[in-house]
């Protein structure tokens, strides 16, 4: 029997426009990744957009991209830019302000 490798981390920058702001889209990005074991963090972007890093398992990550082009209940996304990057190690989710 082999052993088991660890999964392969991945991380993203997301960047999710529309009617995101005001909507508590933070904070249910920080439930949806804390619920999906990934890291990172979500700020909203003096432009009007939310703005977010995930990290962890490929599946876990786009399964995150996924929910963003929902959202949470009261947004009204119009566009998700994704950009891949070298995993960093974070372990935590956080809200910024």
């Amino acid at each position: 029997m082999k052993a088991r490798e660890p999964a392969r981390r991945v991380r993203t920058r997301v960047w999710v426009s529309g009617r995101v702001q005001g909507v508590y889209f933070r904070a249910y990005a920080a439930d949806e990744a804390t619920f999906r074991r990934v890291a990172g963090w979500v700020r909203n972007d003096p432009d009007g957009r939310v703005e977010a890093a995930f990290e962890g398992s490929r599946e876990s990550v786009e399964a995150m991209i996924r929910w963003c082009h929902r959202g949470s209940p009261a947004a009204e996304v119009t566009g998700v830019e994704v950009q891949w990057e070298a995993a960093s190690g974070a372990r935590d989710f956080r809200v910024r302000t």
